[in-house]
């Protein structure tokens, strides 16, 4: 009897070591840290448990600053200053999820909360980030964060103004530059009055809307009406 009760014993106090090391801190609670610095849109320096650790954020991915090999990207000085504002508009807490608290680097994988609002859904709102990094188990406010991506998406926020800039692999900046050369070719916005000269040596412009606009192939292309009358020619109306 007493060599079971000490095997028992044994047994028991295995058990409570093997749950002591696989214990990731999955609680929802929130502990308070020190923010030393903002390292980009997605990543921080804080002081944690007495030591200066690096915390990448959870369950999104914003634009690089300084990647050794993809450099600065479009939107990444953005992502890093809207990241501030936000962490610097209250006081800083982190939560673990029930998985690996570390990432390949030795970061720390952690959800951030400024005053207790979302930090990852405020950039993912904004536009500024987009929803990756999806390991499981560590997906407790995916389907929150999904939400807010599409929002920032519907509306065209941040690097979704630019089409196929965010993508499942991460952002093309390439696809900033090929945006940025259409719209330079056919803005509608701030240079897309036509200017046309018919059969008859007439010069018209036309305005983006208007009901002769779209069949207008344009001689001379100009930003303001203005702009049109001083070359000579005068409204399609007129």
């Amino acid at each position: 009897m007493k060599k079971i009760t000490a095997l028992l014993f044994i047994v028991l106090l295995a058990g409570c070591g093997l749950s002591d090391s696989n214990d990731t801190g999955g609680s929802s609670s929130q502990i308070p840290v020190e923010v030393l610095s903002v390292i980009d849109g997605d990543t921080i320096r804080i002081l944690y448990e007495g030591k200066e650790t690096t915390v990448r954020y959870l369950l999104v991915d914003t634009p690089e600053t300084n990647h050794p090999r993809l450099g600065e990207q479009p939107l990444g000085k953005e992502a890093t200053a809207e990241n501030r504002r936000l962490i610097e508009s209250g006081d800083v807490t982190i939560e673990f999820d029930v998985g690996d608290r570390l990432d390949d680097y030795g970061r720390l994988l952690a959800y951030i909360y400024a005053d207790g609002e979302s930090v990852q859904q405020q950039l993912l709102e904004s536009g500024y980030a987009r929803v990756a990094y999806v390991f499981p188990p560590n997906t407790r406010y995916l389907e929150d964060f999904e939400e807010a991506e599409l929002s920032a998406k519907e509306q065209e926020r941040g690097v979704w103004e630019y089409e196929k800039y965010a993508t499942e692999r991460g952002f093309d900046s390439n696809a900033v530059a090929e945006n940025e050369k259409t719209d330079g070719e056919i803005s509608t916005d701030e240079c897309g009055i036509k200017g046309n000269i018919n059969r008859k040596g007439d010069k018209i412009y036309h305005m983006p809307g208007s009901s002769s606009y779209e069949q207008t192939n344009p001689e001379e292309w100009f930003c303001s009406e203005q702009e049109a009358r001083d070359h000579g020619f005068r409204s399609a109306g007129q």
